[in-house]
């Protein structure tokens, strides 16, 4: 009887059909189990808002965050997680409270993006993209203010992926040419590091505090390193083993086996 009813009217007035409609999502289809759709959001709910968490990490104690936080700061980054420690570090305290605080500012509804100056603050090759990967699942942005991925990243993108990974291979490549430049180096009988701080006189009386059965950090601060940069100031005790080891290895060299 509806049907009648309602079929009559759309042909007396047409437009009518086309107001009555509602459009059904795909999911919506007969045979499918029903599913909770995202409620729509509220008439006149704007955005929460974007919310920019930056971070910088050194990776020693000599090593400076002025650059980072100076470019942080200019690109409008009011708060700045930093921490001095190794990329290859576990554990990073400092980056996991930025984690930590963008997930649950996430939860609220706020956009949330983490700033870094490069992306090798963050990490590189399976590291980055293991991160990224992880702030991909919780809906968090990354944006970097410079260096090869400069720009805003979206974590599940392709060519965050693929940067990613050749960032890696940049590293890997450059500590194997390294590696292959100390072994032709040494293949030609020259010394890698920096200028040496031991001499032979420092030799002589390192080995006499040793006869007196005196301990590394004793020895080193009896001697004094005579030439170079470091003129005036005590060797680290590892300068002391290192150069004791080498005379011990030269000894044991000359001595003919049995003697």
């Amino acid at each position: 009887m509806a049907a009648q009813y309602h079929t009559a009217r759309f042909r007396l007035v047409p437009h009518l059909a086309k107001a009555l409609s509602v459009p059904v999502p795909p999911l919506r289809r007969p045979g499918s189990a029903w599913t909770e759709l995202p409620r729509p959001a509220a008439p006149g709910a704007g955005p929460a808002g974007h919310v920019r968490i930056g971070y910088a990490r050194a990776s020693t104690v000599r090593q400076s965050f002025d650059t980072q936080t100076d470019s942080l700061r200019a690109a409008g980054v009011t708060r700045v997680f930093a921490e001095k420690i190794s990329t290859r570090a576990l554990t990073r305290p400092e980056l996991d409270r930025v984690v930590a605080l963008a997930r649950e500012i996430r939860a609220s509804g706020a956009v949330v993006t983490i700033v870094v100056h490069e992306h090798k603050r963050l990490g590189r090759g399976i590291e980055l993209a293991a991160l990224g990967e992880q702030l991909r699942a919780d809906g968090i942005g990354l944006e970097f203010l410079t260096g090869e991925l400069q720009g805003s990243h979206d974590p599940s993108g392709v060519v965050f992926t693929v940067l990613a990974a050749l960032s890696g291979m940049e590293r890997e490549y450059i500590r194997d040419r390294t590696l292959e430049g100390h072994e032709s180096a040494r293949t030609r009988g020259k010394s890698i590091g920096g200028a040496a701080v031991t001499d032979d006189a420092m030799l002589a009386v390192a080995l006499h505090l040793r006869g007196q059965e005196m301990s590394l950090r004793d020895i080193a601060g009896r001697l004094v390193i005579a030439t170079g940069k470091k003129k005036g100031q005590h060797p680290s005790p590892a300068t002391v083993l290192r150069m004791l080891r080498e005379h011990d290895e030269k000894t044991a060299a000359v001595v003919p086996a049995g003697a």
